[in-house]
């Protein structure tokens, strides 16, 4: 019976390899899947007569397997071990007894035990010896080390107590570096939980999907600020994390918000003597439903001379008013008596959308002092009353960084919309796309631009906080700008006049955009840069050989020509998606050490035109927001993750790193595999395959790094030296928002992780705020 259900089994399994492999070979891809479903077909057929020369078939398809997947990929595991992952435990089946005493009309026959057998022994022996490499042949790392670090930093920012973290990313610069060194390389391993609050502001039914955690908490003296994803602000103790006093701004739900988070306060204080004793110290926060609102550090209470009643409306001025289509998910910044805002809007619904103006208010009354829409942007004082701003002129959804000395704001853009096709796209909009502007910090004047992307049609927004940082150079001190992209580029530009420091070079881009649109002939390449390679189809992955031959037909259906491939009505494939290789997490700077700590991924997506035949019907959702319908544009667009009928990418792990780079020569010293599957899969796997993050990391000058986004539920500590994996704790949820870290009032350097999930990775939801230190 074992031989009868063995040999039905391979001729199932051939026919569907037989139909899929002759699928991929029409679609100009391998023969291989069609080749070894012959060698199933025989061999079950054979069973089925119960003919011994069934196992020599079947050893021939086995060290065929072997051979072209070492030609292919090589003694990488995870790239082999799929390749086998039928064959190989078959090939062991058939020669079980119980199997090969059936392939002879005698109890024991020599001709099959040590005749036919023979060559399928061998074909099992050289899989498991090819396992065996695989296993222990380090792969897809670079094992190297960074330079020590300098004797100090070469300049010293304004920067406010070490022991404070009063910025979103720890100052206006935006290196979430803490000068604290308390933590080492030598007892991080000794970290303990030392309180753990619960905000229980958990997700609710009305909420979108995009729910997240992502907030990094401010702490100034002996408090902690943090906002939660329904704009709940709460103060806490710094030491215990006891509750001080929380604010509700009482934000309605709505249907037609695209995201529910926010990623952290901004924080002011008063010169001695200036404002009132109530708002000394205040908090800004946006919320939801496109407030501004003053709140007393102190005690939570509204600032009464802050606009109207202690908030700002941000829809004023704005075109295109719709409730729930703008809002800002990040904080904004303060600088020279002034708060600075930008703001995003839903994707791709419309191409009447509010426009991406930023604005600057007076920290006191809430005035507007001035704005700047890329739409208009030589007109930067106060817009007048009863006008507007450019329709859906490019937006700035993330976070700004500020040089005091030299005045300047600089602020990462995104897309004018819709995304995925540009064909009326206006000069000035065109230009300010997915770019980084300097804008005067007092007056909001242009002083310089540089464009990350030319013609965006792949939603590669500048999706990171800029980090600034003064890089020792031949040429002596450069004050730079570190700025991470989807793309995978960084950019290391000189932050007074937005040259590069590091080279750019333009390289050809691929050409065929949709009907009504054009394509940049070439685009930017940082010389520093996670740009992965080109995919090619020995890249395609799956759990099993089945999986795997159906991502190759997928594949081979889209049209793929390379990072920058236009989006079509055929379906592309976007490789790096507009998850990006970097996100809203950005980027670790230590100017001591003159290195970046990044944490590059890996996710390729398909992007598909639909021809809109009208401006009403919906192609691609079926409720509010109507993301990606693009009404008033010739298509709208349905974008997806690259990924098997099971759900696991078409591309090969790993799909995420953490990595460490000289800022100095552009070199990537050292990048490391990050996460396990532990999270994704139905068994608790701890597979290090190396997972995506979302959420930032931080350094230390104790030459520690802690990052906690990884799709598993930990926080991580490692070594920025090398990247060698320090420590690490288990989170109750998700951890999807970046670290921070301080020193109590007691005298202990603590840190900080949110753990609340995200709701479009599908992490767990929580509502966790956890604090560790070393043992007393």
């Amino acid at each position: 019976m074992a031989v009868i259900i063995t040999g039905i089994f391979c001729i199932l399994l051939a026919l569907g390899l037989g139909y899929g492999g002759f699928r991929v070979i029409d679609l100009g891809g391998t023969w291989y899947f069609f080749l070894v479903a012959v060698g199933f077909l025989l061999t079950g057929l054979l069973l089925l007569r119960r003919k011994r020369t069934a196992l020599w078939v079947y050893s021939l398809v086995m060290i065929g397997s072997l051979g072209w997947g070492l030609m292919e990929v090589g003694f990488d595991w995870w790239q082999l071990a799929p390749r086998g992952s039928i064959i190989a435990p078959l090939g062991l089946w058939l020669l079980m007894p119980w199997v090969i005493r059936k392939l002879s009309w005698k109890y024991f026959d020599w001709r099959v035990w040590g005749g036919a057998a023979l060559p399928l022994m061998l074909a099992v022996v050289l899989w498991a010896a090819a396992a065996f490499q695989a296993l222990t042949t380090p792969s897809h790392e670079i094992r190297g080390m960074l330079p020590p670090p300098l004797a100090a930093a070469p300049t010293e920012f304004e920067r406010g107590s070490d022991d404070d973290w009063p910025a979103y990313g720890r100052t206006q610069q935006g290196m979430r570096y803490s000068p604290l060194e308390d933590i080492t390389v030598r007892n991080v391993d000794r970290l303990e939980e030392v309180w753990h609050y619960h905000t229980g502001d958990l997700r609710r039914p009305t909420d979108p999907e995009e729910t997240t955690y992502e907030v990094t908490p401010l702490k100034i003296g002996d408090s902690l600020y943090l906002c939660t994803p329904h704009n709940l602000v709460i103060a806490l103790d710094a030491d215990n994390g006891t509750e001080r006093w929380r604010h509700d701004p009482e934000v309605p739900d709505s249907v037609n918000r695209q995201h529910l988070t926010c990623r952290g306060l901004a924080y002011h204080q008063a010169p001695a003597g200036d404002g009132d004793a109530l708002c000394a110290s205040r908090l800004f926060m946006p919320t939801a439903d496109a407030r501004l609102l003053a709140l007393d550090a102190r005690t939570g209470q509204r600032c009464p001379g802050f606009g109207e009643g202690g908030q700002i409306n941000l829809w004023a001025n704005m075109p295109n008013v719709t409730e729930g289509f703008y809002y800002s998910t990040s904080p904004p910044v303060v600088s020279r008596g002034l708060v600075i805002i930008g703001g995003a809007v839903n994707d791709n619904v419309s191409v009447n959308k509010p426009s991406g103006v930023i604005r600057a208010y007076d920290v006191n009354t809430g005035e507007l002092r001035w704005n700047w829409d890329a739409g208009n942007p030589e007109q930067t004082e106060p817009i007048a009353e009863g006008q507007t701003y450019t329709n859906g002129s490019p937006n700035s959804w993330s976070v700004s960084s500020v040089d005091e000395a030299l005045g300047l704001v600089y602020i990462p853009l995104g897309n004018e919309v819709p995304d995925q096709w540009g064909g009326n796209r206006g000069p000035n909009t065109e230009r300010f796309s997915s770019s980084i502007v300097a804008l005067d910090v007092d007056t909001g004047a242009l002083r310089w631009v540089f464009q990350t992307v030319r013609h965006d049609l792949w939603d590669m927004d500048v999706p990171a906080q800029p980090s600034l940082v003064d890089i020792q150079t031949e040429n002596g001190l450069v004050p730079a700008l570190v700025a991470p992209t989807k793309q995978g580029d960084i950019y290391v530009l000189d932050r007074r006049n937005g040259e590069p420091v590091l080279p750019v070079e333009e390289v050809p881009a691929p050409q065929g955009a949709a009907k009504g649109d054009r394509v940049a002939a070439t685009q930017p390449a940082s010389a520093l840069s996670y740009e992965p390679p080109k995919l090619e189809g020995k890249d395609l992955w799956g759990v099993t050989l089945v999986d795997q031959m159906l991502c190759h037909i997928q594949f081979h259906s889209l049209r793929y020509d390379g990072r920058y491939t236009p989006p079509s009505e055929q379906g592309s494939l976007i490789y790096p998606g507009n998850f990006g290789v970097f996100n809203w997490g950005g980027v670790a700077v230590d100017p001591v050490r003159q290195m970046v700590f990044s944490t590059p991924a890996y996710l390729a997506f398909t992007s598909r035109l639909i021809p809109r035949q009208d401006d009403t019907t919906t192609y691609v959702s079926d409720e509010p927001p109507y993301l990606n319908e693009n009404f008033g544009a010739p298509f709208a667009v349905e974008l997806g993750p690259f990924v098997s009928p099971i759900g696991l990418p078409c591309t090969a792990p790993p799909w995420g790193y953490v990595a460490g780079a000289d800022l100095r020569t552009g070199r990537t010293a050292w990048q490391r595999r990050n996460g396990t599957v532990r999270d994704l899969t139905p068994l608790p796997l701890p597979f290090r395959m190396g997972v995506p993050s979302l959420g930032g990391p931080i350094v230390t000058a104790g030459g520690v790094a802690f990052l906690s986004g990884t799709l598993d539920y930990y926080l991580r500590a490692y070594d920025v030296t090398n990247g060698r994996e320090l420590w690490k704790a288990r989170l109750p949820a998700g951890g999807q928002a970046t670290p921070m870290t301080y020193r109590s009032q007691a005298g202990r350097q603590i840190v900080v992780v949110v753990a609340g999930g995200h709701g479009s990775l599908g992490t767990k939801a929580g509502d966790s705020i956890i604090a560790y230190a070393l043992p007393r």
